[in-house]
């Protein structure tokens, strides 16, 4: 398996994987698969230096990624943020989201990131798992915040100090 920075040619791959995951109703609160194009901007907001979006490669092909997103515009957040990773179906629970999260809190501290957080729904048990297993402390609940389907789901707050 190979990590790295993503590159522009790899957004369509990247919104694939990701819209993969709409239909679950376990990862994301999206509820209609996205656009490369409602990405674009997104992506744009990701640089090796700052905020870091990586992908992860098995021989050609991309079968996962993670990224680093700001957790709030305002300045005194600036050292924290948030973690998203996404993987291919075929690639779950073969350890390539231990490896990315553990890639994700090794480096943090390389780009001046002091606290990584995740927002998980609390139906998610796999990724909530995956994050305890890393170092991952539940750090809120927020109850009934979403609605997928007409269900009302919970939503998670994890952190990590590194």
């Amino acid at each position: 398996m190979h990590i790295r920075d993503a590159t522009m040619e790899d957004l369509p791959v990247i919104v694939a994987i990701y819209n993969i995951s709409v239909p679950t109703r376990m990862v994301t609160a999206d509820l209609e698969p996205v656009s490369v194009a409602s990405r674009q901007k997104w992506f744009e907001e990701h640089s090796p230096s700052h905020r870091p979006l990586w992908v992860a490669q098995d021989g050609d092909q991309i079968v996962g990624w993670l990224s680093y997103s700001s957790f709030h515009a305002r300045c005194a957040y600036h050292a924290t943020c948030e973690v998203s990773i996404y993987l291919a179906a075929d690639h779950r629970r073969r350890g390539l989201g231990t490896q990315l999260v553990q890639r994700c809190i090794e480096h943090a501290p390389r780009i001046g990131v002091t606290t990584l957080v995740g927002l998980i729904f609390g139906h998610n048990d796999p990724s909530l798992g995956l994050f305890e297993k890393m170092g991952f402390s539940r750090w809120g609940y927020l109850p009934r915040v979403a609605v997928l389907d007409g269900v009302e789901r919970d939503l998670v707050i994890v952190g990590r100090r590194v």
